[in-house]
């Protein structure tokens, strides 16, 4: 298991899920982590669980919203010294429908929490450390990025957008800072609940290795492309789907 000792972490949308899950890996390796999301309660009660100030901040707000991104940075900054890793999980998807139907408000939402925000926090850890210092990045996309996804068409859209600036900002961003991504399937989270229901089971069967994701098996893999053992991937996307894509299923 590789350290990450004197390592500094941001993780955006880690109240619970895949974010909580990749912030547990983090410091379970020796990195100190600043974790953000809406709702202060949540957020103090997983910091709780990640062993209280002495290894993890958090910061709430939307994660969308710039002054929300530039106080979490500062106060990682303030908390740790410095930010050289960042995680960017948060991602929603409020519609459900075809994307031709999409109410156009409800596009620029979606595009602006899933692509644009990633695009920005990028750009300020940038500016506030990596830049001169170097760093890693993952972006947490989908499998709905990588083929049409019926009914969640505008987030696969977005996540397919995400996947396409991971490629861009590896090249801006070269040789101090890489970029990479994440695309997983079905996990078993609160997000998932609305895909899968009750019906965990009659799902997992569709997967080659007949169950769905946990929020360790995204957390393992994006420990690996945050660390010195990735120091020559950047750009990439890791599919991360118990082999449903496969079968051309999602």
């Amino acid at each position: 298991m590789t350290s990450f000792k004197d390592r500094v972490a941001i993780v955006t949308g880690a109240s619970r899920g895949i974010g909580l899950g990749i912030a547990k890996e983090l410091t379970e390796r020796g990195a100190k982590v600043c974790i953000t999301a809406r709702k202060p309660e949540a957020l103090e009660e997983a910091a709780g669980q990640l062993g209280g100030p002495q290894n993890a901040i958090f910061v709430p707000g939307k994660a969308d919203d710039s002054d929300h991104q530039d106080e979490a940075i500062a106060r990682t900054v303030e908390a740790f010294g410095k930010v050289d890793m960042l995680v960017n999980n948060t991602g929603i998807n409020p519609v459900f429908g075809p994307v031709v139907d999409v109410d156009p408000a409800a596009a620029a939402k979606i595009f602006g929490v899933n692509v644009l925000a990633p695009l920005a926090w990028t750009r300020k850890v940038r500016d506030a450390w990596m830049g001169e210092h170097g760093g890693s990045i993952v972006n947490v996309s989908s499998v709905a990025g990588l083929r049409a996804s019926s009914g969640i068409g505008m987030y696969g859209v977005s996540k397919a957008a995400l996947i396409r600036l991971t490629m861009e900002l590896a090249v801006d961003l070269s040789p101090k800072i890489r970029v990479n991504a994440v695309a997983p399937a079905i996990v078993k989270t609160k997000f998932a609940d609305a895909l899968i229901g009750e019906h965990e089971e009659a799902v997992a069967q569709h997967y080659p290795l007949k169950r769905l994701g946990v929020p360790a098996d995204i957390a393992g893999a994006v420990a690996f492309l945050l660390s010195d053992e990735a120091g020559w991937i950047t750009g990439q996307t890791i599919v991360l789907d118990g082999g449903i894509t496969l079968g051309g299923g999602l």
